[in-house]
């Protein structure tokens, strides 16, 4: 019975540990998936950069009037990527927003310098 029961102890806190993994602490504060740019500019302050991407979605074809298939050259889903650069000893990490909530956070390299990110 005791062993079952330290099983369970081990299996939550396994559990809890990975759903850290999803989320982006600066400083105290902590930004996961769902939250919105101005939660995150709360939480982080200003981000090192910003850049523009085509979303997930895949482009769409159309065809013209003889028939034949085009594609698109439109972003059918633009993102915003939020890049913060943790300095040195740390991570830049990127936060992904799509219609104006992370719906993805990793990181991208390791950091430089000073930290941009607010707390550390």
């Amino acid at each position: 019975m005791k062993t079952g029961f330290i099983f369970v102890v081990f299996l939550f806190l396994i559990a809890s540990l990975s759903a850290d993994a999803l989320a982006f602490r600066c400083g105290a504060g902590l930004v996961t998936s769902g939250d919105t740019k101005m939660q995150v500019l709360v939480t982080c302050g200003k981000p090192t950069e910003k850049e523009k991407v085509c979303g997930n979605r895949p482009n769409t074809s159309d065809a013209d009037s003889s028939g034949k298939t085009v594609r698109s050259r439109k972003c059918p889903g633009k993102a915003e990527v939020w890049y913060y650069n943790c300095g040195d000893n740390d991570y830049i990490h990127a936060l992904t927003f799509e219609e104006g909530v992370i719906v993805r956070e990793n990181t991208v390299g390791r950091g430089k310098g000073p930290s941009d990110c607010r707390g550390k």
